[in-house]
């Protein structure tokens, strides 16, 4: 993305971060999409806390995805639950061009979009009680011990969190590392308000509403395994 481009990543300052903004060539297509589309679908961490039900004109379940990547999955689950409002997070400037030039072009009317830090926007934008699903899919696994710090999936981000989930909502998470998966089932068994929802084991199926991607549908062509978590918060505060 050259210097000149109008919109980028926004957040605060802070010594610890969970991503790196990398470089990525943008097509024609998605550059063009931010003055045709960011209108329609974008989001500016600096405007605060939202209102879910103004930003969306209805009220509905709000699902938010942190790291949403390309945003094909999103995309994807935006049209099959055409009942929920969705909330994206990245802070990749093609990932983003490319969700909202698709969002465009199939007029999705249940989608919004930050290109911003997610800890910043779910510390500042995001309601109290107002999420009915948290959810992140394949986060960087971060799998060198002395960047391990750098996971999303920390403590910390279930502490803060937490407060923004409905009773009853849940965390999703979904991760290619079998050592990120232990972490993840780790920290959050550490939070007494949550439980785990899997009937056998740590871990869930797919549930259908989260799809396939094309990367998933590879690796498990290469044997290799994926990891969904879901985990319920209790009725009672």
């Amino acid at each position: 993305m050259s210097e000149e481009f109008p919109i980028k990543p926004e957040f605060n300052d802070k010594s610890i971060r969970s991503f790196v903004i990398r470089a990525g060539r943008m097509t024609d297509g998605q550059r063009k999409a931010f003055d045709l589309a960011w209108k329609e679908f974008g989001m500016s961490l600096f405007d605060g806390e939202i209102n879910p039900e103004q930003v969306f004109g209805r009220q509905a379940p709000l699902v938010v995805e942190v790291g949403f990547g390309m945003g094909d999955s999103l995309l994807e689950m935006c049209k099959n639950e055409p009942e929920k409002n969705f909330i994206g997070i990245e802070v990749h400037p093609p990932g983003v061009g490319r969700l909202i030039n698709n969002a465009y072009k199939e007029k999705i009317t249940n989608l919004k979009v930050y290109m911003a830090d997610a800890n910043d926007v779910l510390t500042e934008c995001i309601p109290n009680l107002s999420v009915d699903r948290l959810q992140v899919f394949f986060p960087d696994p971060w799998h060198k011990k002395k960047h391990n710090k750098r996971r999303i999936i920390q403590p910390t981000f279930i502490t803060t969190t937490l407060t923004k989930i409905k009773s009853n909502g849940c965390y999703h998470f979904a991760t290619d590392w079998q050592e990120y998966a232990e972490h993840m089932i780790e920290v959050l068994n550490q939070e007494p308000k949550i439980v785990n929802t899997a009937s056998d084991g740590d871990y869930c199926p797919r549930p259908d509403h989260r799809p396939i991607t094309k990367f998933e549908r590879r690796g498990e062509r290469l044997g290799h395994g994926v990891w969904d978590i879901i985990f319920k918060k209790s009725e009672s505060e």
